[in-house]
């Protein structure tokens, strides 16, 4: 969906302080996706991207500062991105985004 393509400048409120990224959103057709999120400590690949209407739902396998799979939410909504990082045991943190020029 072309609304939702793009790169996005999104900040992550963690456990361990605000972490800044680039998300990177390819949508095809049958309502999956694929791209990265690049930040500070290196980039991770979406796995198991999905969107249904302005919805995105991934996973992310991190490695540091712990290996652990994050399980990721977004809506997106023209030029503003708002969803939640679920952490295990760390509960979710919330992300915010714009969508860069």
């Amino acid at each position: 969906m072309a609304g939702l393509d793009g790169e996005w400048d999104c900040v992550t409120k963690s456990p361990l302080g605000d972490q800044k990224s680039v998300l990177t959103v390819k949508t095809a057709p049958d309502g999956t996706w694929t791209g990265d999120n690049a930040g500070a400590l290196g980039a991770l690949a979406v796995l198991d991207g999905k969107y249904d209407g302005n919805t995105l739902t991934w996973k992310m396998d991190m490695k540091v500062p712990l290996p652990m799979t994050l399980e990721c939410t977004a809506t997106i909504d023209g030029d503003t991105l708002t969803g939640g990082v679920t952490a295990g045991a760390f509960g979710t943190s919330p992300m915010s985004g714009t969508r860069k020029a």
